[in-house]
């Protein structure tokens, strides 16, 4: 069974059929790259009835979506967005899924000498004062809030100048790209473990406290648009939460790595 991927504007145009039978969710790209969608909302659609219609989009763009009352639920990695989004009244409850990391990746060269600093931030710094290419997301994802938290912290300003690329694009065609140019950037761990063997790069810098990456899932509250199938992402939450997907999650790997750490 093959799960339909769905631009924004085609997730617009059906949103406002109320089907009981059908769940509309909102997740990053990163579950896309990775893999894992692809394991997981067909076995969903397979052992709970429903028809799911998934929008592939950045987490910003995710909580839009739930924000506008046109999906059900969404699955996403800013926690500090993520509790924004209960707390205004948009979600419901934030439920911790899963877990992984990020990493900065560049070309093996490594021309800013990434590799030799000790934190992050000297890390980023590192590859500003040298002016090499840095390729952002730049799409308002999780990836993308990250990267700019991590700029924030290390004192660089990269914006306008010329080494610093904004793509707008998902995690999967942003590491081709940085490949193909050779560039640095930021990926959760999924994605990279799912690509890398197609890639020109290295992982680089990993292991930061700044490179947690969580992920939770969140019911659109109901109050939030006509059309809220919230009986639908129930009990999607409740079966992405059960004992027999976290080990579905845990167990998904890739050339004997583990993409995903689900939360006990």
């Amino acid at each position: 069974m093959r799960i339909a991927v769905f631009f924004i504007l085609i997730i617009f145009q059906t949103s406002l059929v109320a089907d009981p039978n059908t769940l509309r969710l909102a997740t990053t790209t990163s579950t896309k790259a990775s893999g894992l969608s692809d394991v997981l909302f067909p076995l969903f659609e397979k052992e709970s009835g429903y028809k799911v219609l998934v929008s592939i989009v950045g987490t910003g763009s995710a909580l839009r979506l739930g924000r506008s009352g046109m999906v059900d639920v969404i699955l996403v990695h800013a926690p500090d967005e993520e509790i924004r989004f209960v707390n205004e009244g948009f979600g419901i409850k934030r439920h911790r899924v899963m877990y992984n990391d990020f990493l900065l990746v560049g070309p093996a060269a490594d021309p800013a000498r990434v590799k030799s600093v000790s934190t992050l931030t000297e890390a980023f710094l590192r590859i500003a004062s040298s002016k090499q290419l840095f390729i952002s997301r730049a799409d308002d994802s999780g990836t993308h809030k990250k990267e700019l938290a991590i700029w924030k912290k290390s004192g660089a300003d990269p914006y306008g100048a010329s080494w610093y690329f904004e793509f707008g694009a998902g995690m999967g065609q942003t590491l081709k790209l940085s490949s193909k140019d050779a560039g640095y950037t930021i990926t959760d761990r999924g994605s990279w473990l799912a690509m890398k063997k197609t890639l020109s790069l290295a992982s680089l810098f990993e292991g930061d406290e700044l490179l947690q990456n969580p992920y939770g899932v969140i019911a659109v509250s109901a109050r939030k648009g006509k059309y809220i199938n919230l009986k639908a992402a129930q009990a999607f939450i409740n079966w992405l939460l059960s004992e027999k997907v976290k080990n579905v999650i845990g167990d998904y790997k890739i050339n004997g790595n583990r993409l995903f750490t689900p939360y006990r």
